[in-house]
């Protein structure tokens, strides 16, 4: 085992998971040039949150921001989160809008495309995986790691043997709410290495206050690629920090030979970031550096348990609040132990909501009611028949790849906002938001904003090797 290399998330999943993904561009670039020469493996800046935030608050364009991030930063490797036949959006979309979703991102300066399925159906990554591969992009396939009765070891090492026969480049053990306790993660980490060939890369977060030794003990386990965040916006919800990390191997066989200066400098200019979420209300240091070791009882991620908050706020139930908590796992079990990571987490989280406050299944949201269908993909374990009939009835269950019933979606979506086209890219957007978008596009025009017309020029994009 050589050097450990780093991806570091403060640019995309360090400022979603602590403040609602609302740092700017421009609060970005002014140390691009910095981050590109520290030294990382990658730097995720894109996918995930990023880019229904940049449009519904910041009314920015997702894309331009990709082609800026490309431009000031040509020697590292840029990293998106993509939720598989999702993409970056709430529901399943057809594979012509999958394929040209993972071309543009590659053609404007995304050379890994970390690809999951909330219910680990590889069905649903196919087509990702497939357009990735196409278009040149790194594939690296993750695995959406929680406890269950069944998800054993055996479970998760079978999954990145599959993964392996998909073509993945490299395997990710997404840890979306820091279950993955530091001996499991060694255990886990040796069996996958003994079982497959392919670099294994963990991803973690600390909210239960485990992340760093978990990330140490894989890294002796023979982990190859960690995530961690520069200080500023780590630890709690979000990933344990760099510089810590870097401090800790420093001079051992696993020493990731990071330029911990250039991190320094990056680090003030982030604290200052910081400081600006903080006063405008978007990071509440209370809240998310705060260890829960509840996360280990009721394995609610933190986005999760923010919006079961507030949804019991509404119904001024504040009071049912452990309820809920203890109603979730019930829940989980009653659908087939689906791990709790966008879009389930939310499915499961307000289903027990209504639950508690409601009766058992007396009211049932539609997307309950599709995850029963199958209309989300198989289920992880047989669900509890009784309820199923409860939630929906004698509906007949899907068992082909959901996508399969969709048609394609391209040709419609551009006729119906040709009139606002400025890029191509643009139909993607409309795509995935159809209702934030044309808001967008049309303060655009408003505020007579112009695309970087140097920036579309895709040809001439220095990518790194």
């Amino acid at each position: 085992m050589g050097k450990v290399l780093i991806t570091d998330t403060i640019l995309r999943d360090a400022h979603q998971s602590q403040a609602a993904t609302r740092m700017r561009t421009d609060e970005m670039l002014p140390v691009a040039d910095k981050l590109d020469k520290v030294g990382y493996y990658s730097l995720e800046c894109w996918g995930g949150a990023t880019f229904d935030s940049c449009m519904r608050f910041l009314n920015e364009d997702p894309w331009e921001r990709l082609r800026k991030l490309r431009k000031a930063m040509p020697n590292t490797k840029l990293q998106m989160l993509f939720r598989g036949q999702n993409i970056l959006g709430y529901r399943h979309y057809a594979d012509d809008v999958v394929d040209e979703f993972v071309k543009k991102s590659i053609e404007n300066g995304i050379d890994i495309i970390r690809i999951f399925d909330a219910l680990n159906d590889l069905r649903n990554l196919e087509q990702a995986v497939k357009s990735t591969k196409k278009y040149g992009g790194i594939c690296e396939i993750a695995i959406s790691y929680t406890i269950s009765p069944v998800h054993t070891q055996e479970y998760f090492v079978k999954l990145a043997k599959e993964i392996e026969q998909m073509g993945a480049d490299t395997i990710c053990i997404k840890d979306m709410a820091n279950l993955l306790l530091p001996y499991e993660a060694y255990n886990l980490v040796k069996a996958m290495k003994k079982e497959t060939k392919l670099p294994i890369h963990l991803h973690t977060h600390n909210t239960a206050g485990t992340g760093m030794m978990t990330i140490l003990k894989a890294i002796e386990a023979g982990c190859d690629i960690v995530d961690t965040a520069l200080s500023p916006l780590a630890n709690g919800t979000s990933q344990p920090a760099t510089e810590s990390l870097c401090a800790t191997l420093k001079g051992t066989e696993y020493d990731p030979g990071l330029d911990m200066d250039l991190m320094n400098e990056c680090a003030v200019h982030f604290r200052d970031v910081a400081s600006r979420l903080e006063k405008d209300g978007f990071l509440d240091p209370g809240k998310v550096l705060r260890v829960d070791a509840n996360t280990l009882k009721y394995q609610v991620p933190g986005g999760m348990l923010s919006n079961m908050i507030s949804q019991l706020k509404q119904f001024n139930a504040m009071d049912r609040y452990y309820d809920v908590l203890e109603e979730i796992p019930r829940v989980r079990k009653d659908f087939g132990y689906p791990p709790l990571v966008t879009p389930t987490s939310q499915i499961v989280g307000t289903q027990a909501v209504m639950n508690v406050l409601f009766g058992r299944y007396k009211t049932c949201p539609n997307e309950s009611k599709g995850l029963m269908r199958g209309e989300y993909g198989r289920l992880p374990a047989p669900v509890n028949e009784e309820v199923r009939r409860q939630v929906i009835g004698d509906d007949k269950v899907l068992t082909c790849r959901p996508a399969d019933l969709i048609k394609p979606e391209m040709a419609t979506m551009r006729e119906e906002i040709r009139d606002y086209i400025e890029q191509d890219e643009d139909v993607l957007s409309y795509a995935l938001f159809p209702k934030v978008a044309p808001k967008f596009f049309e303060y655009r025009r408003a505020a007579g904003l112009k695309l970087d017309s140097t920036m579309l020029d895709k040809d001439n994009k220095t990518m790194p090797v």
